[in-house]
């Protein structure tokens, strides 16, 4: 059994290594350091955190003029309200000025549980993969989110960087290396392919498995980086093996699977089926229970496989 980890808790321990290493790394957050997990960084550099209350917009205006001068910081409060409510500060004062802001959001997607709806964000991926020049990030378990983070400190630019509430299963491995940009082949595999991201990376590795004792070859990508995504390795696994699953906990429209979608029709249209929350806003319950209902489950993962090998046919 893979260890889970919270992938928010890694992100407060490296924030705390990162700000050891360079004294530019400042932090800010708005109201929810607990539960971001900032306060580890808050707790170890006092004088280089900064606390704006329930005021988003304003963190990421701070943000600005921090980078605008020079420093590295990291914005960070829940992905509904970092997206929503601050999508016009993302649009014109990070993303038109270029300017060297990276936002950490947590809590997104429907696994955020019990909060429900309103604090489920499922369309922050379609919102910021709509910024020119943004970098947008899903990690998939808590050894990418150490290697993400780092990752992002040292690109020069603004990213977005996507976690969640819960713990995940460590699925990437001892060796693996994340490259922003770049697909990483978790599975080799000829009949079909699954690209996944997040809290979906587990669910495709299980339906994978599962499916080869059927004899249906699966190969699964880790596409944690949905922007800029990794094209070749799409169109690698079009060509190789002529039909394509995508699995994310978002909305279907505006996240991995339109984008993936979009390079496949333009280049090589294969099959598709789409794994994702189809049109609704989430709601309050329990995160297993959501994912099941929502139709988010390593089951629901190989029905689509099964789905797509039939249309190839």
């Amino acid at each position: 059994m893979a260890e889970e980890v919270a992938l928010r808790d890694v992100y407060g321990n490296t924030l705390v290594e990162l700000g050891r290493e360079n004294k530019d790394i400042v932090v800010l957050d708005a109201d929810l350091s607990p539960s971001t997990m900032t306060h580890f960084f808050k707790k170890a550099y006092p004088e280089r955190f900064f606390e704006v209350g329930i005021a988003e917009a304003n963190m990421i205006g701070i943000s600005c003029g921090l980078a605008a001068n020079g420093k590295i910081p990291f914005a960070s409060t829940f992905a509904v309200f970092a997206t929503s409510r601050c999508f016009d500060q993302l649009r014109v004062s990070v993303a038109q000025a270029r300017l060297n802001v990276k936002v950490v959001a947590t809590h997104s997607g429907l696994t955020v549980g019990e909060d429900g709806g309103s604090h489920q964000a499922l369309e922050d991926l379609a919102l910021v993969c709509s910024l020119p020049g943004f970098t947008v990030i899903v990690p998939a378990d808590g050894i990418e989110t150490a290697q993400a983070v780092r990752a992002v400190a040292a690109h020069e630019g603004p990213c977005y960087v996507r976690l969640i509430r819960g713990k995940l299963p460590n699925v990437c491995g001892s060796n693996y290396k994340f490259e922003i940009g770049k697909a990483y082949e978790m599975r080799p595999g000829k009949d079909a392919a699954i690209m996944a991201i997040g809290t979906m990376m587990a669910p495709a590795l299980e339906a994978a498995a599962a499916l080869a004792k059927e004899n249906i070859d699966c190969r699964v990508l880790n596409m944690s980086t949905v922007k800029p995504i990794d094209e070749e390795a799409v169109l690698k696994a079009a060509a190789e093996t002529g039909a394509i699953v995508t699995a994310e906990e978002h909305q279907e429209h505006g996240g991995l699977g339109s984008i993936v979608a979009r390079i496949v029709a333009k280049n090589n249209p294969v099959p598709m089926e789409f794994v994702a929350v189809k049109d609704k806003f989430g709601m309050s319950g329990k995160p297993a229970e959501l994912l099941k209902r929502y139709g988010l489950t390593a089951g629901d993962i190989a029905g689509a496989v099964k789905a797509v090998i039939k249309k190839k046919r």
